[in-house]
């Protein structure tokens, strides 16, 4: 995985098309945010993305994650780790 900074993002402030980290195989790859994850006053526990599984020698697809499964999202430039809590 690329250098993720100390910064940490909220998961309720991720947008739609956010090119994230998950780590749904295993292995951190990166992606692309296919949906906002709010939903009306909460917060998805699934949402969809586009993974890019060549990054590990898989296909790429898109499809659903939990939300726990986003480590990490772009901003500036550097990547910065998601933050989970309730």
């Amino acid at each position: 995985m690329e250098i993720v900074t100390e910064t940490k993002i909220d998961f309720k402030d991720l947008k739609k098309n956010d090119r994230i980290k998950s780590n749904q195989l295993g292995t951190p790859i990166s992606g692309k945010l296919m949906e906002s994850p709010k939903q009306g006053k909460g917060l998805k526990k699934v949402v969809l993305i586009w993974s890019n599984g060549s990054e590990i020698g898989m296909f790429d697809e898109h499809g659903s994650v939990y939300a726990d499964q986003i480590v990490a999202v772009e901003r500036d430039g550097g990547w910065c780790k998601v933050s989970h809590d309730r």
